[in-house]
């Protein structure tokens, strides 16, 4: 019988697994990063020579024909009171007409007072804003003029008369220096529209008459 053959060649010996490598730990920081202190925004009213006065949230109800002033709008007549669908949500609305321009707005019976809704101003209310009108200082003297121009406009939705009266004023002033830009103009026209129908109203005035007065008022 045939031994069987047995095999010459002999195996290679396993090669020793080298030991993974790790990655270096990282070092852990002494002491945690310091972090700036957030700083709080600052109002848009903090220059204003005083802030204006709080909202009147007590409730108004207004009756067809009755003058209400809109803060976005200025002076408007209520022509209707009218249910209507928004959203599917029923709800009662005022339909004002702008005075200055007959736009038609409608605002919510319920939330009119959120809205800014108010009656036309009294006598002795327009009587103090002419004398903000008269007041020589400057409501806003910050520098460049775009930011003087963002507290402004923060001025005119304000739905403060006063602080309309400043824009008003400080625009009218600046205009017998130089020409206005664009934006100045745009200020003097919002807050023209804004208050001088308003105020003709509540001295019982016509506006001619009361443009009179205002440019006796900033030529003095």
């Amino acid at each position: 019988m045939h031994r069987p053959l047995r095999s010459s060649v002999t195996a290679a010996p396993e090669k020793a697994k080298s030991p993974s490598k790790r990655p270096p730990l990282a070092k852990t920081p002494d002491k945690a990063p310091i972090k700036a202190p957030i700083r709080a925004k600052p109002s848009p009213f903090a220059h204003l020579t005083s802030p204006p006065p709080p909202l009147n949230a007590k409730p108004v109800d207004f009756k067809v024909g009755d003058k209400a002033v809109h803060p976005s709008h200025g002076v408007g007549e209520v022509t209707a009171i009218e249910k209507r669908d928004i959203g599917g949500t029923l709800g009662m609305f005022y339909i004002l007409k702008i005075l200055d321009n007959g736009m038609k707005v409608m605002v919510p019976q319920t939330a009119a007072a959120q809205v800014g809704l108010r009656e036309v101003m009294s006598s002795v209310e327009a009587d103090s804003i002419l004398e903000t009108l008269r007041a020589r200082e400057v409501a806003v003297d910050v520098q460049p003029w775009s930011r003087r121009f963002r507290i402004y406009t923060e001025m005119i939705k304000s739905k403060s008369p006063h602080e309309v009266a400043k824009v008003l004023r400080d625009m009218h002033r600046l205009k017998f220096d130089k020409d206005l830009s664009f934006g100045e103009r745009r200020l003097l026209d919002q807050a023209k529209s804004l208050l001088m129908k308003e105020l003709s109203l509540a001295k019982n005035v016509t506006e001619a008459v009361l443009e009179i007065e205002v440019q006796q008022i900033f030529s003095a």
